[in-house]
């Protein structure tokens, strides 16, 4: 089968389309055609070797996909030929990929591939992180960075949809219109404006009740400031390479509270807590109240290609990978 090797750490040079040998699926686990695979930025710093709990060269990276089951190991509650979506540990960027059953859900109705390769990771961080870890409610006020991502768009909607009030944050006035469609209230240009100047200006100095940083670095820092007394900040990532580095001393005098998110540590420990919001969520996506936004589609012998147009801010949505 074909793959996309990472073959060392580095650029995205060291990507390169290889042959490897079709996985069998053991106990638990189901082999599945790959007809889409989703791209995170957790591919990237895997890929750059930054990645706390990565793997080691050569590897196949890619955690989620959409397709269609193709052999199955014992013990498990899928047939061949179930079309499928959800988490595989690592080979989502080849052909075929292994995935835990337990991981994996069924595609909705009328959802494509690529939609499907789009649904996992988004959709769970996003909403785990403003409910499940942010504890949002609704009537409170939220800023989400990236808002135009693929994290971005699928936080907006549901927080929009719960009765939020959205800041969102973007580096261009595309991706700020993108997200003033999803339901953005107060979209930010931070190329062009300071966001916490922004944000204080519309809430009379007060702060928003809940962040999402994905960003890390300076954005983490200055987040802090955009926060309401007894605000909450939850950190799901460190896209500009660098881990934010909040003082301590301000989270004291202004009860704050920093919560961080780490999808894979959270699905390993705590299965249920990650999944329950599953049917809801596939729910509001059959119904239409909300929707994968799929930006970009790659053929595989492109994943270098995909790499470096996320690398550059050039994507809105979800960038996948097509076979």
């Amino acid at each position: 089968m074909k793959v996309a090797e990472v073959t060392e750490f580095g650029g995205n040079e060291n990507i390169e389309i290889n042959e490897r040998e079709k996985p069998e699926p053991g106990s638990g686990e189901v082999r599945i055609e790959v007809k889409a695979a989703g791209i995170n930025f957790a591919d990237i710093m895997q890929r750059r070797g930054h990645y706390q709990g990565g793997p080691d060269p050569a590897y196949v990276p890619g955690m989620e996909v959409a397709g269609v089951v193709d052999a199955v190991g014992e013990g498990v509650g899928r047939e061949v030929g179930d079309e499928v979506m959800g988490f595989v540990e690592e080979g989502g960027y080849a052909e075929y990929a292994l995935a835990n059953a337990a991981g994996l859900f069924d595609l909705p109705e009328d959802m494509s591939y690529e939609e499907g390769a789009g649904f996992p990771v988004q959709f769970l961080t996003a909403h785990n992180c403003l409910f499940e870890w942010g504890d949002m409610t609704e009537g409170e006020q939220v800023l989400i960075h990236a808002a135009a991502g693929g994290v971005g768009t699928a936080a907006v909607q549901l927080a929009s949809n719960a009765g939020a009030e959205v800041f969102g944050t973007a580096s261009t006035e595309e991706k700020l219109d993108l997200a003033e469609d999803l339901g953005c209230d107060h979209p930010i240009q931070y190329t062009e404006e300071d966001f916490v100047e922004h944000v204080n200006d519309i809430t009379d100095g007060d702060g928003v009740d809940l962040v999402l940083d994905g960003i890390g670095s300076e954005t983490t820092t200055e987040s802090l400031k955009a926060l309401t007394h007894f605000g909450r900040m939850v950190s799901f990532g460190a896209a500009s390479g660098e881990p934010g580095q909040p003082n301590t001393a301000d989270l004291l005098f202004n009860n704050h509270t920093v919560i961080g998110y780490h999808l894979g540590q959270a699905m390993y420990r705590d299965p249920g807590r990650v999944f329950q919001a599953v049917p809801k969520l596939t729910g509001q996506l059959e119904s239409g109240d909300l929707d994968v936004i799929v930006g970009t589609s790659f053929d595989l012998e492109d994943a270098a290609e995909a790499h470096q147009y996320i690398e550059d801010r050039k994507s809105s949505g979800k960038v996948v990978l097509t076979p």
